[in-house]
């Protein structure tokens, strides 16, 4: 569990860099669904991002749940007058940390992210399949709403 909460913290503290703030910053905020928690993204550049969530996952058993992600954004399948709402996609990874049991499997996550014009918040939708390999190959969804603001 130590090992767990340290390797978020170091994935929260390499946030900082020079690369994402020219490219829109640094958001942090929350997400509620299954599970619900913290969301950090940072923009790698103009389409492309990396999001880190650590969330509890209220679902079955109780758990502590870390996923990172690798996000790609299409701006061009959806207007709207104000702001921006790109479709994204990615591939990632998670882990859940049970009672008893640790859970690792690879995430697909799709959603849709509206940036408002000021590009300082978002509030995104976002359905992830996983598909859990150790210590035993199980399919899980995953879904939530969220919202962060992005420090630049």
């Amino acid at each position: 569990m130590r090992r767990a909460i340290r390797a978020a913290c170091v994935v929260f503290a390499l946030g900082g860099s020079a690369a994402a703030h020219a490219q829109g910053g640094i958001g942090l905020g929350a997400f509620v669904g299954e599970p619900s928690g913290l969301s950090l993204k940072l923009w790698l550049q103009e389409r492309a991002a990396f999001d880190v969530g650590v969330a509890w996952s209220f679902s079955g058993e109780d758990a502590l749940h870390i996923h990172g992600n690798y996000l790609l954004h299409a701006y061009d399948l959806l207007e709207v007058p104000e702001g921006t709402l790109p479709v994204y996609y990615g591939l990632g990874a998670r882990v859940k940390i049970l009672e008893e049991d640790t859970l690792v499997g690879i995430r697909a996550p799709v959603g849709l992210a509206y940036i408002f014009p000021s590009r300082a918040v978002d509030i995104f939708l976002e359905v992830v399949p996983i598909l859990d390999v150790a210590p035993s190959t199980e399919f899980g969804l995953n879904g939530y709403v969220g919202a962060r603001y992005f420090f630049r």
